[in-house]
């Protein structure tokens, strides 16, 4: 900045003479206001002035500490022509005294008025012929004039506001009008938008931005980081003033960069300034509206009314937000509070009114009630501690199911009730008690609460159809989590005779209820290997109602039938079902279930199957191993972990955890024989196949029912190593009979089968098995199988026929299926060449991580992320991510 942009004023002029009421005119609102050292030009804004010069009026509106006035005095000082600049203040009311302070302005300023054009004698009032010798005088002139007008809010009359646009049009173009004001001017910008006659900077075009935060900040002689710098524009919003202030108090500091993240906003320099220059300006009842509001995050007029008692917020509000009083309007009748100002009204409503805090959030607890925000109403209704009356909400409007299936899933809105203290008689409050453990997987303490909730509920005390129905709920999801088939089945014929008895219009406005009873209830059946029971009742929540409150039941379901799909061999498609899970989460924006990672663990199941280790290894790593209490997905980690041990020679680790226990009330068909397939592999390894046979019988191997399918195969296998390859037939032939397995069966079997007939000397049979179970491999690039069925296989292999069908994916060379044509690419070569980076993104692709969280692994933003992704999808001639992972392994680039 050039020295001469700074220090005293420049261009003070003249200012001999008076107004029309005799006291002499006042110097320095003629004179150009000083820019102190610390100034930052701001390029952006002075191009965008610099377009003023070419529309006859300039507005620049804005909030008091924008850093308007500043910004216009360095243009108009850097313009290279005379400006007439007039500050108005409180003096200036009355037509009479306004134009006699202009006129004056204008001859200070090397743009005399003639004597025909006298100064007005009367305060209140001013001859139109005044007017009209003026604005012929201006449009005279060989060169525009250009006049800044600061502080144009101050002038309320609506006459001056007419007088001024009359004299503007008619001294076109001799006149270029800029007002500088912290409300909207009252003269007719409508006419002047519609014609392209009207420059307009406003309050966002003022905020500033992180870079040029970090200049001022310099200017300051402050250094910080672009983080520390970033969230101190977020704090502020770029609000100029708070951003000097803060940046003068921080230069004090021992730590400026501590002091700027943690400084209390209701002390200091900036709450002096806002509490005069905003709040102190007001009537008393704007005063108190403000301070009222401030323990709100957002509001709209008739929340604002039931904080103040009265009914005037709808136009209080509007004429703050007009006025640039820091009152944000965000559409849809919401307001907020700029944060800063909201921070200082709050400390100074509890410096004013003790003891007023906790009723102001009681009344926005039951206003919000109302409008049907949950969480915010939980959030006042906790800060208030009224934890009956949240508790009799959540339960009477059936809103407990929002707390399990909240933003993010379980936990938390529950976590409002972290500090809900005491006892009470009300039902509600243990009901309420109960959802907060159960959410966070504390199944005795929510049992506790439960039990009470229902003695309560027995003998009468807040009984209602409602109270009985949120029982039921949490009463099939603490079933679930416990292993109790008993207390979900009747859990769920309560909730079945409590349906029609529940108002309609609660179950209407409340799918999740249902989603979530057929979620604990399919669930339950999965864990008694009622297979089809569960099966149906999870498609009924996919297939239900898509809202954003059914979304977290549908994500549980899917996992859930992606766990189903690999039980019964079927692998692609328990892929396919966890990637429609994530597609569901990033629809609403949503993170994965957390907790249990089942989804996680089908696909590391199914990387195991493909003989993919460390994919497997990866993909598991990020599941929180043996913490969650429901026994579905605890049993699930347990034996792909020990899986995965075992593929990495780690015998003894992997045997450690195939032992450990699944807590559970009751016996699950086949938890047991998930583990007992790792045992039966170390025994087949080490040479004991009879001791395979005995660990896998008294899995219930010798049972293909209730999701054992995968059993019974090792069990076959484990028989023929054993020397009976009569059993393993009759295991194989049971099976067959009993459904259609999926290939993840169906290729080990036919692997046993060609073995036992190689053995019984039917190389002819062997062949055609293999071919078979080679065939059926490929569509699912099941390796797996392959690589744990012995050294027997290798020369069959080794014929050219079989070695076709296994080549480029179990072995290596050309797979026959693709290849290109003579015109260009053909279907197993891409388009064109994946880069690295759309590699990167396709690898996570395949672990069903949403695209927020491979945007975060990579760290890139997530548009660049969905950019790679359409760059995938049209170099694999796909339009789905599971058409693009199939398609990626069928390419062998995963």
């Amino acid at each position: 900045m050039a020295a001469t942009d700074r220090g005293a004023p420049r261009g003070i002029p003249d200012a001999e003479g008076a107004d029309p009421l005799g006291d002499p005119f006042p110097r320095a609102r003629f004179a150009l206001p000083a820019r102190p050292g610390t100034f930052l030009r701001r390029d952006r804004l002075a191009e965008h002035l610099a377009q003023g010069l070419l529309t006859p009026l300039t507005v620049v509106n804005g909030s008091a500490g924008a850093g308007k006035t500043l910004l216009v005095a360095d243009w108009a000082a850097r313009l290279g022509q005379p400006v007439t600049w007039l500050t108005l203040d409180a003096t200036a009311e009355g037509p009479g005294t306004f134009w006699a302070q202009l006129l004056q302005s204008l001859n200070a300023h090397g743009a005399p008025v003639p004597t025909a054009v006298d100064l007005p004698a009367d305060a209140t009032r001013v001859h139109h012929s005044l007017l009209s010798r003026l604005a012929r005088e201006l449009a005279g002139h060989d060169r525009p004039v250009t006049v800044v007008i600061d502080e144009f809010d101050r002038m309320t009359d609506p006459e001056v506001a007419r007088q001024l646009e009359s004299v503007l049009r008619d001294a076109r173009p001799g006149l270029r009008l800029v007002l500088v004001s912290r409300t909207e001017p009252l003269l007719p910008l409508h006419r002047y938008r519609l014609a392209g006659e009207i420059t307009e900077i406003r309050d966002a075009d003022l905020a500033f931005t992180t870079e040029e935060a970090v200049d001022l900040l310099e200017l300051h002689g402050l250094t910080l980081a672009a983080p520390v710098a970033r969230a101190l524009v977020e704090r502020t919003r770029g609000w100029a003033a708070g951003l000097r202030l803060s940046a003068l108090a921080a230069r004090s500091s021992p730590d400026p960069e501590l002091y700027l993240k943690e400084f209390e906003a209701g002390r200091g320099t900036i709450a002096d300034f806002l509490l005069a220059e905003v709040l102190d300006r007001q009537p008393p009842e704007t005063q108190d509206l403000l301070l009222r509001v401030s323990v709100l995050d957002r509001f709209r007029p008739g929340l604002a009314d039931a904080l103040t008692g009265r009914r005037d917020a709808a136009a209080i509000l509007a004429d703050l937000h007009r006025g640039n009083a820091f009152v944000e309007d965000f559409g849809q009748g919401w307001y907020r509070l700029h944060p800063l100002f909201r921070e200082i009204l709050l400390a100074h409503l509890r410096r004013r009114a003790p003891g007023l805090e906790a009723e102001l959030h009681r009344r926005a607890a039951h206003g919000l009630r109302r409008s049907g925000s949950l969480s915010e109403m939980l959030a006042h209704g906790a800060a208030a501690r009224d934890w009956t009356y949240l508790a009799r909400a959540l339960v009477d409007d059936l809103e407990i199911g929002r707390l399990l299936t909240g933003p993010g899933g379980p936990g938390e809105p529950a976590d409002w009730f972290a500090g809900m203290d005491g006892d009470s008689p009300d039902p509600a409050v243990d009901l309420v008690r109960a959802a907060r453990e159960l959410s966070r997987s504390d199944l005795d303490r929510g049992l506790a609460h439960l039990s009470r909730a229902e003695e309560r509920l027995a003998g009468g005390d807040g009984d209602s159809p409602e109270a009985r129905l949120t029982c039921a709920l949490l009463e099939a999801l603490a079933g679930r989590l416990a292993g109790s088939t008993r207390l979900a089945e009747r859990a769920t014929r309560a909730a079945r005779h409590l349906v029609p008895r529940t108002p309609s219009r609660l179950l209407e406005d409340h799918p999740e209820i249902h989603a979530l009873l057929l979620t604990h209830t399919g669930s339950s059946a999965l864990w008694a290997g009622r297979l089809d029971e569960a099966r149906e009742a999870l498609t009924a929540v996919v297939q239900g109602p898509r809202t954003a409150s059914t979304a977290f039941p549908r994500m549980e379901a899917l996992e859930r039938l992606a766990f189903l799909d690999h039980l019964d061999g079927r692998p692609g498609a328990a892929e396919r079902t966890v990637l429609a899970m994530t597609a569901e989460a990033e629809r609403y924006g949503l993170t994965p279930p957390r907790g249990s990672g089942l989804g996680q663990v089908v696909l590391a199941a199914v990387a195991l199957a493909r003989d993919d280790v460390d994919r497997a290894e990866a993909l598991l790593a990020g599941v929180p191993a043996f913490s969650s209490p429901d026994p579905v997905p605890a049993a699930a980690v347990r034996a792909v972990t020990a899986g995965v041990l075992l593929a990495r020679g780690r015998t003894d680790a992997a045997l450690t955890v195939a032992a450990r226990p699944v807590p559970a009330a009751d016996a699950s068909p086949w938890a047991p024989g998930t583990a007992a397939l790792v045992v039966a592999d170390v025994h087949l390894a080490e040479g004991r196949p009879d001791a395979a046979v005995e660990a896998l019988r008294q899995a219930g191997g010798d049972r293909a029912d209730g999701g054992r399918s995968l059993c019974a195969v090792a069990l076959a296998r484990a028989h023929l190593a054993a020397g009976d390859p009569a059993a393993a037939l009759r295991l194989l032939d049971a099976l067959a009979v009993r459904g259609s397995p999926g290939p993840a069966v169906t290729v080990p079997a036919a692997l046993v089968r060609a073995r036992a007939a190689a053995l019984d000397g039917d190389p002819a049979t062997a062949r055609e098995l293999l071919a078979r179970a080679l065939a059926e491999g490929r569509r699912e690039d099941l390796r797996g199988p392959f690589r744990s069925t012995g050294r027997w296989i290798d020369p069959y292999l080794a014929e050219p026929s079989l070695r076709a069908r296994a080549s480029g994916w179990l072995l290596p060379g050309p797979d026959p299926r693709y290849g290109p044509a003579a015109d260009g690419p053909g279907p197993g070569t891409p388009v064109e060449e994946l880069s690295e980076r759309e590699r990167d993104v396709l690898e996570r692709l395949a672990r069903a991580m949403s695209t927020e969280d491979i945007a975060a692994d990579l760290y890139v933003s997530v548009n660049t992320v969905k950019t790679h992704l359409k760059s995938v999808y049209r170099k694999l001639s796909v339009h789905r991510r599971n058409e693009a992972v199939r398609r990626a392994r069928e390419l062998g680039l995963l």
